[in-house]
C-alpha cells in the first residue's frame, strides 16, 4: 500500500497511472548497468518516479571529463567512486526508495548474480561486449532489456522482450569498433528518457513498447526514424538454433 506521503508525492503521476500503477512501481526492482552519461538521467528519473528498488552497477571513478554529461556527479565528486556519488544523489532525491550500488565491472562471470531478481535491465553502457552479456542475461532470466546507445548528437533505443522480440544480437550481430566517441550531454539525456519511459510503461502495463522497433534520434536535424525489427532464427543468443557463440552466463 502507498503511504499518505507517497500518495501526496506521486499524486500527479497517480492521475496517469492510478494507485495500482504506482504500487507496481513501488514493488519493482530495476538494474541499471552504468552510472555515466545514460545511467545518470535513467537513475534520476526512475528514482523520482518511485521505482521501489534501484540497483546501479559501475566500477569507475568520477573524472572532470565526465561532467559535461554525467549529471549525477558534480565537481566536488571528482575522484569519488561513481557508485558513492550516485547513491548520495539518489537518496537525497527520494529517501522513500531503496538504492543499491555495486562497485564492480559487469562481465560474463558475474552478470547473472549482479542482476539478481531484478524485473528488468537498463542498458547504460558504452560498449557492445558488455551489452551482449546483459542481453544474454536478460534472455536467460526472461526479463526485459531496455537498450540505449549514443554517439555525438545521435542515439538509439529499443526494448527487448525475451521470447517475443528481436534481441540486441539479432539487431547488431557484430560489435562496432571500439572508440572514444564524441558526446554532448543532451543526447544521453534524451535517449535515457526514452529508456525510462519504456521501463515505466512496462512496469505499469500501459502504452506500446519499442518492441521489435529501433528508435533512432538524429539531433543534428531533430529527426526521428523507426526501423522495424524481426527476430533472427539463427541468432546465437535468442534464435531457435543458438550457436556456441552465445555468451556463457
Amino acid at each position: 500500500m502507498l503511504s499518505p506521503r507517497e500518495l501526496d508525492r506521486y499524486k500527479r503521476q497517480i492521475l496517469l497511472f492510478g494507485e495500482e500503477g504506482q504500487e507496481r512501481l513501488k514493488k519493482a526492482n530495476l538494474f541499471i548497468a552504468g552510472a555515466g552519461g545514460l545511467g545518470s538521467p535513467i537513475a534520476i528519473y526512475l528514482a523520482v518516479a518511485g521505482v521501489g528498488t534501484i540497483t546501479l552497477a559501475d566500477n569507475d571513478i568520477v573524472e572532470l571529463t565526465n561532467l559535461n554529461r554525467q549529471i549525477l556527479h558534480e565537481d566536488v565528486d571528482i575522484g569519488k567512486k561513481k557508485t558513492v556519488s550516485a547513491e548520495e544523489k539518489l537518496t537525497a532525491l527520494n529517501p522513500d526508495i531503496t538504492i543499491r550500488v555495486i562497485d564492480q565491472t559487469i562481465d560474463e562471470n558475474n552478470a547473472a548474480q549482479l542482476v539478481g531478481k531484478a524485473d528488468g535491465i537498463l542498458d547504460a553502457m558504452d560498449n557492445y561486449p558488455t551489452r551482449y552479456v546483459l542481453n544474454d542475461t536478460a534472455i536467460k532470466k526472461k526479463i526485459p532489456f531496455f537498450h540505449g546507445a549514443i554517439r555525438g548528437l545521435y542515439g538509439q533505443a529499443t526494448t527487448v522482450i525475451p521470447g517475443k522480440t528481436a534481441c540486441l544480437r539479432c539487431i547488431f550481430p557484430k560489435a562496432p569498433p571500439k572508440e572514444v566517441f564524441p558526446v554532448v550531454g543532451v543526447t544521453p539525456g534524451f535517449i535515457g528518457m526514452v529508456q525510462v519511459t519504456e521501463a515505466l510503461k512496462y512496469l505499469v502495463g500501459t502504452g506500446d513498447l519499442l518492441a521489435n522497433r529501433l528508435f533512432i534520434w538524429d539531433g543534428l536535424t531533430s529527426h526521428v526514424e523507426e526501423i522495424r525489427l524481426e527476430q533472427d532464427p539463427a541468432c546465437p543468443s535468442c534464435g531457435i538454433k543458438p550457436t556456441k557463440e552465445r555468451t556463457k552466463i
